[in-house]
């Protein structure tokens, strides 16, 4: 018998709601955990300020006392709100192989959806886009990095089967770092920095960049991704929690900026070392000795860097600012012996950002998806 419990938001209940994730792919090794605390957090609604505008609500599933699946009801009343819509949210939904354990966590879900007037419910995705969202339905053999689900190939089947259809799906690609910038890219870095009058900023000290550019980088972001799939917009208490949270780690060669003559942000490029081996060496703990793997992603040769963000301000996407990005970059992806790029999801339909790795040897190795079905 399944039984589904409500979990109340304590600091100690939100650990056992992460660790079932990581004992369920204990030995996967494709499979890259969440930081504990990083999904603690995030799931808090006293640290997360996306709770501003969201609402939540925790369950697992249990078989003879035993923690058999998880799942995250959530509520962005601030997407609603620009859609005009009465829409619920499903994420962190894992699950062993088993029907009635997949059916049991999406009733519970979907029943509170109704009793707060929800019409529809899609997933999975989390409260806002910088959090983790889609289920992997094509490249269960690809190292997942640290910005991406991983899930095992039964759980699409289970979606289908309970009623669920595609509502949308990103792919992910991974790149060859070239030994030198594309000619092309060159060639339209420096046609673009004449016309325009741009130019690439680039910082040795944090706290500096995150005074100068660190508010005016996220307003960038929402900026450029309004109007994307289920996009909710960064609150400025949002903006200060993330400043805090992301300016602090970054290698700052890795983040190329550019500005336009009065040294506006138009475009924004962040890079990191991937951290999928540190990460699942720590098993998603800092102590007593996961930090030690975690400096060593950052610090420590590796081979593979992730593209975690690239934003261009709209009235200059299309415009070549792109090459721009890249041709600073990529000297420092040399220095630091990359071999691969990987991007992360963007929209299978979102073709402007799809070109962008036309001038790289590329493959599109992940597809995932969200899932939609009525209430």
């Amino acid at each position: 018998m399944i039984e589904i419990r409500e979990i109340e938001p304590t600091k100690a209940n939100l650990r056992k709601f992460t660790k079932f994730q990581i004992d369920l792919y204990d030995g996967n090794d494709y499979y890259v955990p969440p930081l504990i605390s990083d999904d603690v957090a995030t799931l808090n609604p006293k640290v997360n300020p996306a709770f501003d505008f969201c609402e939540a609500k925790y369950f697992m599933a249990y078989r003879d006392g035993k923690p058999v699946g998880r799942i995250a009801g959530i509520i962005n009343h601030q997407v609603n709100e620009q859609h005009d819509g009465a829409t619920a949210r499903f994420g962190f939904i894992d699950f062993i192989d088993d029907d009635k354990v997949s059916a049991a966590l999406m009733n519970s879900v979907e029943d509170w959806a109704r009793e707060k007037g929800m019409k529809k419910i899609i997933g999975p995705l989390g409260f806002t886009d910088l959090d983790h969202e889609g289920m992997l339905v094509e490249g269960f053999h690809e190292l997942s990095t640290m910005a991406t689900i991983y899930n095992y190939p039964y759980y699409s089947k289970h979606m289908k089967r309970l009623g669920y259809e595609k509502d949308s799906d990103w792919i992910e690609f991974v790149m060859d770092v070239p030994a030198e910038i594309p000619e092309k890219y060159n060639r339209i870095a420096d046609i673009v920095k004449k016309k325009f009058g741009l130019k690439v900023l680039k910082y040795k000290n944090r706290k500096k960049i995150k005074e100068e550019y660190g508010r005016a980088l996220f307003e960038l972001i929402n900026e450029a991704y309004d109007g994307l799939y289920e996009y909710s917009r960064l609150t400025d208490r949002q903006i200060d929690y993330y400043i805090n949270i992301y300016l602090g780690l970054l290698n700052l060669d890795l983040v190329t900026l550019v500005v336009d003559k009065e040294d506006k942000l138009v475009g924004v490029g962040i890079s990191m070392p991937s951290m999928s081996r540190a990460l699942q060496k720590s098993k998603g703990k800092m102590l007593p000795f996961g930090w030690i793997h975690l400096l060593k992603g950052l610090k420590g040769k590796n081979d593979r860097v992730d593209l975690l963000l690239v934003a261009v301000k709209p009235d200059y996407q299309n415009k070549g600012v792109n090459a721009l990005l890249f041709q600073d970059l990529i000297p420092y992806y040399n220095k630091y012996g990359y071999k691969y790029a990987e991007s992360n999801p963007e929209m299978e339909t979102n073709a402007k950002v799809q070109g962008q790795w036309e001038y790289f040897s590329n493959r599109q190795h992940r597809r995932r998806r969200s899932f939609r079905k009525s209430l």
